[in-house]
Parts: C-alpha cells; sequence; structure tokens
C-alpha cells in the first residue's frame, strides 16, 4: 500500500504486534472526528487470522461499545460466518476509520487519509491471505480503484500478494433486502477461495468441502500497484 505511505510516521515501523500498534494509536486526536466520538473502535479477533475483514467506519452501536460491527449487521455478519463454518474468534474484524463519523455519513477523504495508515498496519501484522472487503469505502481503498462495489463484488482479486474479494456492507441487506441472498452468495464463494488456498483450507475445515473456485488455477496478473488495472488483476 505505499501509494497511500501507509507508515505515516517512521515509528510505526518498529511496532512488532498489535497491542503496541493500538497504545501507539492512543487516545487519537489526529483528524476531526475525535471531538464527536465515544469509543476509538480498533478491530476485534484472531491477531493471526489468515482471514481478515475491513468495513467502513462505526456506526452507533460499535461507537458506544468499542467492537466492529455489533449492531443489525453484525448480526447478519454472524450469520454469514456461521453460513461457512466461521466464527468471530477464528478472523479479524477490522474498519477503514476507527472512529464513528458524525450521523453516519460517508468518510470523508481527509478522515480516510489520517486512518488508513493504521490499518494498513493491522493487515501487515496479522498477515492475511485472505480480505474481504465489505462495501464501497474498504473496496476502494484497497484495490485503490474508483470502482464501485456493485460491479466487483463476488469477484477475487490478488493485490499486494493477497487474494481480496469485495462483498456487499452486511448493512445493505438490511436497507435492500435482495442483497440478503447475494450476500449469502458470495460468502459461499469467499469459503470456495479459502479451502482451495493451501494457507487458509484448515480455516473452514474439511466438513464444508465445496466446489473448486472458478477460475483459481488461472495465472494472476501483474499484483504491482504500478502494473495493470484492477480489472485485469482479476482470477475469476
Amino acid at each position: 500500500m505505499d501509494e497511500r505511505r501507509p507508515l505515516a510516521e517512521d515509528s510505526l515501523t518498529a511496532i512488532s504486534d498489535l497491542e503496541a500498534l493500538r497504545a501507539y494509536i492512543g487516545d487519537c486526536q489526529r483528524c476531526p472526528l475525535a471531538r464527536t466520538r465515544t469509543t476509538l473502535v480498533f478491530g476485534v479477533g484472531d491477531p493471526h487470522a489468515r482471514l481478515m475483514f475491513i468495513g467502513e467506519a462505526p456506526g452507533r452501536n460499535e461507537d458506544l461499545q468499542g467492537e466492529p460491527f455489533v449492531g443489525a449487521a453484525g448480526q447478519l455478519l454472524d450469520e454469514l460466518l456461521a453460513s461457512i463454518g466461521l466464527v468471530r474468534s477464528q478472523v479479524y474484524i477490522a474498519n477503514v476509520l476507527k472512529c464513528r463519523p458524525p450521523g453516519n455519513r460517508d468518510p470523508l477523504p481527509e478522515e480516510i487519509e489520517s486512518c488508513t495508515p493504521f490499518l494498513a498496519e493491522q493487515v501487515r501484522l496479522i498477515d492475511p491471505v485472505v480480505i474481504a472487503t465489505l462495501g464501497n469505502f474498504a473496496t476502494k481503498y484497497i484495490l485503490a480503484t474508483e470502482r464501485g462495489i456493485t460491479g466487483l463484488r463476488g469477484r477475487l482479486f490478488r493485490i499486494d500478494g493477497r487474494l481480496v474479494m469485495p462483498i456487499f456492507h452486511p448493512a445493505a441487506a438490511l436497507y435492500s433486502p435482495d442483497k440478503r441472498e447475494v450476500l449469502f452468495e458470495d460468502f459461499a464463494r469467499l469459503r470456495r477461495v479459502l479451502e482451495r488456498t493451501p494457507e487458509t483450507a484448515a480455516v473452514v475445515g474439511s466438513s464444508t468441502a465445496g466446489p473448486a473456485v472458478e477460475g483459481a488455477d488461472e495465472e494472476c496478473a501483474s499484483e504491482s500497484r504500478h502494473g495493470p488495472s484492477v480489472e485485469q488483476q482479476t482470477l475469476f
């Protein structure tokens, strides 16, 4: 993620685990969201997870409890995880922003710029094999694209040596019930990706074996962010 200069402060490079990163962030006052948030929402889950979920920003419930995805969208995420034989403790969940934007508005560019160095460090420290981006903002950041989630969801990309699958944010299904079925379909595909990837196969276990991932044996395009466009980096 060098194009976005994830290591905004040199001292970040000395951090060796998530606990130290959380301590480094502290009572963050680096952007105006500090004045309106209740609690900084760092992330939760297995610090060595092979599968990482990245959402947009904390909502009201997350802001109050200090944990990502604890409201209605979080309940649906738990259902989706259960559908592929997983629970929260087996994955890691974080957001592009660590603080709730007032009124759950969209993140502003300056807020993203201020906060994503810490997300980049979480990715580096956790070192997931597969990243599932939930919704527009996470997808645009991780894939370095301006394309929307509707045109990218369910597809598989290789970025910076990791597999990335964009998926609708679970909250989308709360407002558009037709997206619920799409979410379960995409999680089923995510399961197949995990099963076909040696480093993650044990995460879901043999009991969830399903069809092979479409096109997973095809050669991936260049992993460099300075190379082909996102569309050329798709596996299927």
